[in-house]
Parts: structure tokens; C-alpha cells; sequence
């Protein structure tokens, strides 16, 4: 069998996305310190429900915005070591209203039930089962990276996103490769983000080994893990990391840069 993810293997129209997809405007009473009261209306970010199956198998609630939904899905599957490279992936059929992927892989996988949450996910993604044959991190290759990539994905990053401008209710991930932007998404989870940008490479033939990732959330150690998992050597955040993922980042010989601003970073 060939995979076929070139085309838009899918019943749905998710390609067509529209961004007030994920926007709803609501009244709201804004009260200042002088008491006063203004009614008014503010874009607030719609919540995204997907299931995802893989060989039949219930195996992901992921909660998101409704963009980038096949990405999001393959990078879900790299990070978590169900996948490797696109070739294990002959389908992917999402439903008329994008509540449901259903992915086919070339091979087969021994299941364990589980239901986990994500311990930093902001969102309530939920896992239900994962495969038995756990995947192990590898220490990343040595990586030259330079400054000035650094703070031109801090300077694309200020410039904001139209959701972003609209809600100020979403994270943004951008991926990069020595210095050149190649994608950038957004999500209303910092995880869903990253593995957007993942997904994104896998399918485009971006190799991870050369990229770089500004992830505009905070990096605790399941995300330096994910990060870690993906096979990429330079993370980026706007934010701060935990010791912990401090620790793991130097295990596994991830570049970690943070508090990443377009005048200055840290470098962990």
C-alpha cells in the first residue's frame, strides 16, 4: 500500500478554513476603577472538539481550534512515538464536520487502555489509549544554531496573529529552519500548537533535525519531552522553563533559549 496525503484525504472542508470558525462574539460589561460601566462586544475563542481514532481505535479527545486539523493530528502522532515518518501513515479521513479523524497506518499496534490527561495541557486533551511498545527519547545531535535566528522568530512572533489580535486567547508556534520561517499556527493550547508546526514539517518534507521551534508558551517538561520526542534541537519560548525541564533539556542536548524578546533571550 501508498500513502496518499498529498491529496486531501478527508470528507470534510478543513482545508477551507475560515477563522470565524474559532471566534464567537459575546456581550460583555466592562468596569473601570472609577467605577464606570461600558457594555460592549469582545471575540472570544471557540472551543474545537476532535476525535481521533488510529486503526479503529479510540485513541485521542484532543480540544483546539478548528484549524490545521491534519497537522495537528500528525504531529499528536510523532510526539508521541505512535508514528516516525509520514510513510507510516496510508490515511486519514475526517468526518463531514471535522469531529472526527479516523487514521489508517500501515502497520498494526498493541493497545493499552488508558485515560490520561496532559499534566500542563491547558485544554483537557485527553488520551485513551497508547501504544505498548513505548518509544524512548534520544539525546538530539549537536546543533549550531545563531542569535540572529533567535531574535527573528522573537520579532515575527511580536508582530501577533489575526486570531491573537482578535481574542488574545490563543498560543503560537513558529517553525523555522536556520533562520527562515516555514510555518506558523496557532491554537488555543500551547501542546496543540507545537504539534501543528510538527505535523506541518512531516507533511511539507521539512527535516526536524534542522529546525528550530518558538513556542509563545511557558516550558515545563512535558513540552521540552515533546519537543525532545519531534527531533528538534532548538526550542524557543517567549516564556519561562521549570527546573525540571531545565534538567531534561540538558540530558537530551536540546538548545533551550527563553524569555526570547526581539532586544534579548536567556540561554538555559
Amino acid at each position: 500500500m501508498t500513502s496518499d496525503l498529498t491529496q486531501d484525504n478527508t470528507t470534510s472542508e478543513s482545508n477551507k478554513y475560515d477563522i470565524n470558525d474559532s471566534v464567537e462574539a459575546l456581550g460583555v460589561t466592562a468596569l473601570y476603577p472609577d467605577g464606570k460601566k461600558e457594555k460592549k462586544e469582545t471575540a472570544v475563542i471557540s472551543e474545537h472538539n476532535l476525535n481521533v481514532l488510529v486503526n479503529e481505535k479510540d485513541v485521542y479527545r484532543l480540544v483546539c481550534t478548528k484549524d490545521n486539523l491534519k497537522e495537528l493530528v500528525i504531529g499528536r502522532l510523532l510526539t508521541d512515538g505512535i508514528i516516525e515518518t509520514m510513510d507510516d501513515i496510508f490515511k486519514i479521513v475526517f468526518c463531514r464536520y471535522d469531529e472526527e479523524a479516523s487514521v489508517f497506518l500501515k502497520k498494526d499496534i498493541s493497545w493499552e487502555d488508558r485515560i490520561e490527561v496532559t499534566p500542563t495541557c491547558c485544554t483537557g486533551n485527553k488520551t485513551y489509549a497508547s501504544s505498548k511498545v513505548k518509544s524512548v527519547l534520544k539525546k538530539l545531535p549537536e546543533y549550531k544554531w545563531k542569535p540572529e535566528w533567535v531574535f527573528k522568530l522573537a520579532e515575527e512572533f511580536k508582530k501577533g496573529s489575526k486570531l491573537h489580535n482578535m481574542t488574545s486567547g490563543n498560543h503560537i508556534a513558529i517553525l523555522a529552519v536556520e533562520g527562515e520561517i516555514q510555518f506558523i499556527c496557532e491554537d488555543i493550547g500551547r501542546h496543540n500548537a507545537v504539534d501543528k508546526a510538527v505535523g506541518y514539517a512531516l507533511m511539507k518534507g521539512i527535516p526536524l533535525s534542522r529546525a528550530m521551534l518558538f513556542t509563545s508558551g511557558r516550558v515545563p517538561v512535558d513540552m521540552v519531552e515533546k519537543v525532545i520526542s519531534a527531533g528538534i534541537p532548538v526550542l524557543v519560548s517567549k516564556s519561562v522553563p521549570t527546573k525540571e525541564s531545565v534538567e531534561m533539556a540538558g540530558e537530551y542536548g536540546l538548545n533551550l533559549i527563553c524569555r526570547a524578546w526581539p532586544d534579548r533571550c536567556e540561554i538555559y
